[in-house]
């Protein structure tokens, strides 16, 4: 842990970029205050890279775009204008509070870290809060009346697990204290909001500690219930709350790609409604399928786009693969068809994370990793998919069968695909319109294809 009491004003201008001192020092020669604040003190303090720089000054929104009329610029945010180079965003706000001064625009932000500004016309950094402290503690702090500060954005509740989990803090007593009292503030927050928050903490090296800290505050049982249904009682004292404990365990150890996360955290969603004891033993029949209904009314409740929703439900519906070494090509052909040849490598990856949160190593990994080599094997080097292209089309089918648009005409293309899934070698031209003049003739003598 860097020592944040250490000389950290020497030798930061050179960290700053040259567009960040630019916007500076247009202000300053506007007759205006103008201060980097929030993370970008707080990581440089940190001594991590910055990637948000932001600008707090005295200059009204309106002089700030009449300082900056020649630089291209949005205001999406209330009194905030973003100015953007280099394909960058670099937001300017106006001092909060009436005063118009630095001392009440730091007083209302969010954490003590974030609470600092850096002065870079005076060579200092100023922290009225003693967040440089409580970095040294490696603590998150309220700014000042945590309820306060939680009442103007109930988000804050949700950033500060955010920022435990990032950063390996702990969170002040008081803090936490507010947090757990106020969580229920979370479900008036635009979802967009909330998504984003529980996306980062899902990214996050060890999610599992993050998702600890949202259900011991209660925050988890407002913006994601369905996950604390997994959270067993305890049965006794060897079997303790299993589903919620494999959910997070298989999440630690799925890699930090969207997708995959948010397949290991909703793969088993499902089993607590379906689970039945049978002979003293549990059993989830079906729930691959209910868990992907599940992950489709939760992520649009959390506002997720279409595709992200497609491609994860998809993961957990197929998530159960019981692969056996008597398959035949055609078989895993299939598998390769139901998952889509652009998932099934996350299907596998999480699966590997799956079977390692299971504790079933040796036998199960060594199946996977045979799967593997067998799809990988029976895909084209070209495309890097094993499906094979149907050599004829639907208006084959109706000009040789002589039937209309319909139903009938996909049933007998999903026919061939079969045949051809089994057997590559028919997918000819010359090879499906003599399987279609056998179905003709078939149809004709009163035989269903």
């Amino acid at each position: 842990m860097p020592n944040p009491d250490a000389d950290a004003e020497s030798g930061i201008n050179a960290l700053i970029p040259r567009f960040v001192m630019f916007i500076l020092d247009n202000l300053i020669c506007a007759g205006h205050r103008a201060f980097i604040v929030g993370g970008a003190v707080r990581d440089i303090c940190l001594c991590r890279p910055v990637t948000d720089w932001d600008v707090a000054t005295s200059a009204s929104s309106a002089e700030i775009k009449s300082i900056f009329r020649n630089v291209r610029r949005f205001d999406l945010k209330k009194g905030t204008v973003t100015l953007v180079h280099a394909g960058r965003h670099f937001d300017v706000t106006p001092f909060r509070g009436p005063a118009n001064r630095l001392r009440d625009d730091l007083e209302r932000r969010d954490f003590t870290m974030n609470a600092m500004a850096l002065d870079v016309a005076g060579g200092r950094i100023v922290d009225y809060r003693n967040g440089r402290k409580d970095i040294g503690r490696a603590r998150i702090r309220a700014t000042g009346n945590p309820e306060s500060r939680f009442r103007e954005d109930p988000l804050r509740i949700l950033r500060a697990v955010r920022f435990a989990s990032e950063l390996g803090f702990r969170i002040h007593t008081e803090t936490l204290d507010a947090m757990t009292r106020m969580a229920g503030l979370l479900k008036n927050t635009a979802p967009e909001r909330v998504r984003e928050e529980f996306m980062r903490i899902l990214l996050c090296p060890k999610p599992s500690a993050g998702f600890s800290l949202l259900r011991r505050t209660g925050i988890l049982a407002v913006i994601l219930p369905e996950l604390l249904e997994g959270y067993l009682k305890r049965q006794n004292r060897h079997h303790r709350y299993t589903i919620f404990r494999h959910v997070m365990e298989t999440v630690d150890r799925t890699p930090p790609i969207a997708v995959q996360r948010l397949t290991a955290l909703f793969h088993d969603i499902a089993k607590p409604r379906v689970r039945q004891k049978v002979n003293g033993m549990w059993h989830f029949r079906g729930h691959e399928a209910a868990g992907a209904e599940m992950t489709v009314e939760i992520m649009r409740r959390l506002r997720f786009s279409r595709e992200r929703i497609r491609q994860v439900s998809n993961l957990v519906r197929h998530h159960g693969i019981d692969y056996d070494p008597v398959w035949t090509d055609g078989a895993v052909r299939r598998l390769i068809r139901r998952v889509g040849p652009e998932q099934i490598g996350d299907l596998l990856d999480f699966r590997h994370a799956d079977i390692l949160a299971h504790g079933l190593h040796r036998g199960k990994i060594r199946l996977l990793n045979e799967l593997r080599e067998r799809v990988r094997g029976l895909s084209d080097p070209r495309t890097g998919s094993s499906l094979p292209r149907l050599a004829v089309n639907g208006k084959n089918v109706m000009e040789i069968l002589g039937i209309p648009p319909g139903p009938e005409v996909g049933r007998i293309l999903n026919d061939l695909f079969e045949k051809i899934t089994d057997d590559p070698g028919l997918n000819t031209k010359a090879g499906l319109t003599a399987a279609l003049e056998r179905m003709k003739t078939r149809i004709q003598t009163g035989i269903r294809p």
